[in-house]
């Protein structure tokens, strides 16, 4: 049996796709998993041993399906339903294929405050999509694989890796608040994230030489994972590091801005983990959740959701893990 899975992005949302490719994998005898998305995200699924061929979504859609009927393939599994993929679908006709519930109804409604009741976890509603295989959650969590290479400058463990960055900047903590965490902390911190995060690590490791080092900008996807692998405990905004995290199951202290675990997308542990990931939100705030997303600057002006958080209790709920 071949099947083709699709997942064009991003880091979080493949990561949190792997339950679903190793179930495939372990419970379906002799199948075969391809595994579609964009070119710059395919070096997260490379080294995953339950997938035989990644395949990179290039071209217009009408070329790629030319390209994929040529596979044969006995399903297609959509993990992203837009209309890219809905497309792709009907391209493809005569492949049965199956696709994963957004709950963007849900989540709507969460944003305008006309429900409290949260959407069920992504993973749930990918691993949905397979049932009709006869495959079933295992409970093992989330996978993420990487090759070994050299990572240079770390400090002694132990040390805490703090993701800095967030696609959005309300889902990120402001430098001051980073700042206050950092100095009612006697930790050694290494700053994780991409190289427009560096305009703000910088800053935090001229500030704090002794505490802090900053290797935002200067790590691969995978080398930021080894660091996470070997860090004590990890701090994490609502972000891909944060589920890779997860995959490797980390102590973690996830902190969130302007969205909420509610849509679904909180670290996601295995049944066997040791500890479950401790939350930091601003609870109470009538405009939190503002978007299922994120903004460049608060709606409000205020930022109250992360200007709020308490670096003091964060260092409390630290030490927790």
């Amino acid at each position: 049996m071949k099947i083709l899975i699709l997942r064009f992005s991003s880091i979080g949302d493949i990561v949190l796709t792997t339950p679903v490719v190793r179930c495939l994998k372990v419970q379906l005898p002799d199948v075969e998993i391809h595994f579609a998305t964009k070119p710059q995200y395919a070096g997260i699924l490379e080294s995953n041993p339950h997938i035989n061929k990644v395949i990179n979504l290039q071209g217009s859609v009408y070329a790629f399906a030319k390209t994929l009927r040529t596979e044969k393939y006995d399903a297609v599994v959509d993990l992203h339903s837009n209309l890219r993929t809905r497309l792709l679908r009907s391209l493809m006709s005569g492949v049965p294929f199956s696709v994963f519930r957004k709950q963007n109804m849900r989540k709507w409604l969460l944003v305008k405050k006309f429900t409290r009741k949260p959407c069920e976890h992504v993973v749930f509603r990918y691993l949905e999509t397979v049932k009709n295989l006869g495959v079933q959650y295992d409970g093992k969590g989330l996978d993420f694989f990487y090759k070994e290479s050299e990572v240079t400058d770390l400090p002694a463990p132990p040390f805490i890796a703090y993701a800095i960055g967030g696609t959005w900047a309300t889902k990120r903590m402001p430098e001051n608040k980073i700042e206050e965490l950092i100095e009612s902390s006697q930790l050694q911190w290494v700053l994780l994230g991409d190289a427009h995060d560096a305009k703000l690590g910088d800053p935090l490791a001229a500030r704090f030489p002794d505490k802090v080092t900053n290797l935002c900008g200067k790590l691969t996807l995978e080398q930021s994972a080894q660091v996470i692998a070997k860090a004590e405990k990890v701090v994490t905004h609502d972000t891909g590091l944060m589920h890779i995290a997860a995959a490797l199951q980390k102590h973690i202290l996830s902190i969130w801005g302007n969205t909420t675990p509610d849509f679904g997308m909180g670290p996601f542990l295995p049944e066997s983990a040791i500890s479950k990931p401790i939350l930091a939100e601003t609870t109470g705030l009538s405009c939190r959740p503002c978007s299922k997303i994120g903004f460049n600057t608060c709606p409000q002006g205020h930022f109250d959701c992360m200007q709020k958080q308490s670096a003091a209790e964060i260092s409390r709920l630290l030490k927790q893990l």
